[in-house]
């Protein structure tokens, strides 16, 4: 871990709004912006109920210690300049904006043109996740995604030409329709293109999902593990010939260009979730809003902040340390968990990474990092399991 970007804290907002329901989506939406004025005016009070956040769980630091913040969704770009202008205030007011080093603002190709990217340029975003997923318009009729693969295109360009640098692509592999040709040209137009940073997710089917049910109708072709496992590998050696660092299971970047928020996540760092359904973490505890909106708007309206918590006891923050840091090029140090007060657990850990280790899919880094091979990185989440202490 000792060469990965140092994060303080980092804040995630929540917007829940979307145009339209993508078939594979579980997070928490809604497909009208009905309450949206309502949302956004329960949003801005929460900040100001949560501006505390750090100083209250003990965890002493300054405001300049958050240095990350990231608008995630819902499709946050469904928003008008002028009301992310206005978020971007209240968070400045409760929080400060000063010292903040990454503001990500998640897109859809379909709320993007140049007169919105120039007023997004105007506010302090300075990288942009853009939902492209897929330039075959099969894939985007199977996910029922806004947008053509011209537009998705011609987004990416459009971002560039208002001055954006720092972009992200979002790709899904594994749609039933992609065949590895297709595949592999996603993967040489974005790299091709020089796109710093690329997220990439296996499509999988979660339950309760319109695509889940589709599926099971057989109005859709179903998932297959072996072609998202084939596709998997393809990416990281097509990814990584053209220059990119394979640093998270499915986030690849140029050096330098990595996901700050994203690391404090798998680093154990902590963050403060505002909205519905956001989460937010402490060393040793987790919280998590409600998901309702109208119930979220209905308490915050009260002065409450609808949110449970659960505290982790020293199993649950190792297994989580396991399970986050085996997704990362900087592996699972040992070192670390003695330093969390897991010794008592080094020696069944050790005696379970042994058959992950004489497999080849599972390797030790300076006698006592645990990394995943290539062969192990697309099972990240099953081997982790494995591992868990009791």
């Amino acid at each position: 871990m000792s060469d990965s970007p140092h994060i303080m804290a980092g804040v995630y907002i929540h917007i829940p709004f979307c145009r339209q329901p993508c078939h594979y989506c579980n997070f928490h939406f809604m497909a009208s912006t009905r309450d949206k004025d309502a949302y956004l005016l329960a949003l801005h009070r929460e900040m100001e109920l949560q501006r505390t956040f750090f100083d209250r769980h003990q965890h002493h630091i300054a405001p300049s210690g958050i240095q990350t913040l990231y608008i995630g969704g819902g499709t946050p770009s469904v928003l008008s300049a002028g009301e992310l202008s206005e978020v971007f205030q209240a968070f400045d007011r409760n929080f400060s904006l000063e010292g903040i080093r990454e503001v990500t603002l998640e897109t859809n190709p379909d709320d993007l043109n140049p007169k919105k990217l120039k007023e997004l340029r105007n506010l302090p975003v300075n990288r942009l996740s853009i939902g492209v997923q897929s330039f075959w318009p099969d894939d985007l009729q199977y996910m029922n995604r806004a947008h053509s693969p011209s537009r998705a295109w011609k987004s990416i360009q459009e971002a560039r030409e208002a001055g954006f640098e720092n972009i992200s692509v979002d790709l899904i592999y594994g749609t039933p329709g992609l065949t590895d040709e297709n595949w592999e040209n996603n993967l040489h137009r974005v790299a091709m293109d020089g796109i710093p940073h690329i997220s990439a997710y296996a499509l999988t089917v979660e339950p309760r999902t319109p695509l889940a049910y589709l599926i099971r109708k057989g109005k859709a072709k179903t998932v297959s593990e072996e072609q998202s496992a084939r596709q998997f590998g393809m990416m990281k050696d097509v990814l990584e010939a053209y220059g990119y660092r394979h640093y998270e299971v499915s986030n690849f970047s140029f050096p330098g260009k990595e996901s700050g928020h994203n690391i404090a996540y798998w680093t154990g760092q902590p963050y403060l979730g505002l909205g519905s359904s956001a989460h937010s973490f402490i060393p040793g505890k987790r919280f998590w809003n409600i998901s309702s909106v109208s119930q979220y708007i209905a308490a915050i309206s009260q002065g409450l902040v609808p949110a449970e918590e659960e505290t982790l006891d020293l199993s649950q923050i190792v297994n989580e340390y396991i399970m986050t840091s085996l997704r990362t090029v900087w592996g699972c140090d040992l070192k670390y968990i003695d330093h969390l007060g897991g010794a008592k657990y080094l020696g069944s850990l050790k005696k379970r990474a042994e058959i992950h280790l004489r497999r080849g899919v599972l390797f030790w880094k300076d006698d006592h990092i645990l990394v995943l091979g290539k062969k192990g990185l697309f099972f990240a989440d099953g081997i982790a399991a494995d591992l868990f202490v009791e």
